[in-house]
């Protein structure tokens, strides 16, 4: 199978996330999409996420209906912080049969030398890349293994949610209503 791995600290996943990984799936020739929960991004502060088992409970919430979507916590059993090249040849490892496509927004690519092992990364996947508005155009762009898949630009920010949530917003249509619902049963991101 052709798989997307779309990481991400989903904190919390939105819409936002739901059509890149659609698009990703339909125009990205790919049998799945697996959102793959970061427990923590090294280039995010650890102290501003849910715990990664809220945060999949989420994510499994909102891509229950969708035949090619998949919750991943593969990241919750390796080393911390995550690295991507780390988790990669991990999946490489486990699930010989299958072929990875790593997917990432377009203002990525100007920071994707900082990477661990970004050459390697480059050598051995194919990155699915979706437009962002204001993106700057890196070395990247040009590389043979970048491949920009037509997706809608929709700009939606977690930090945007968490912050509506903390002055009594309403965040639907921001996020699907199982998670909006659980949110609020849950009481997150109110502090």
């Amino acid at each position: 199978m052709r798989i997307g791995l779309f990481f991400g600290s989903f904190n919390p996943i939105h819409i936002g996330h739901l059509i890149i990984g659609n698009a990703m799936a339909e125009f990205g020739d790919l049998n799945q999409v697996w959102f793959v929960v970061s427990p923590h991004n090294p280039l995010k502060k650890k102290s501003t996420l849910l715990h990664e088992f809220d945060r999949i409970d989420m994510v499994r919430l909102a891509i229950a209906d969708h035949p090619k979507f998949v919750a991943s916590d593969v990241e919750f059993h390796l080393p911390k912080p995550s690295y991507t090249i780390d988790t990669l040849k991990h999946l490489q490892q486990k699930y010989p049969q299958h072929q990875f496509k790593l997917i990432i927004g377009e203002d990525n690519l100007g920071s994707l030398h900082k990477w661990k092992d970004y050459e390697q990364l480059l050598a051995t996947a194919e990155f699915l890349v979706y437009r962002r508005p204001a993106a700057e155009v890196s070395p990247f762009h040009q590389h043979p293994q970048v491949k920009f898949i037509e997706s809608p630009m929709v700009e939606i920010s977690a930090t945007y949610i968490r912050e509506s949530i903390q002055q009594g917003k309403s965040i639907r249509y921001l996020v699907h209503r199982d998670v909006e619902n659980f949110i609020k049963l849950k009481k997150f991101y109110l502090i």
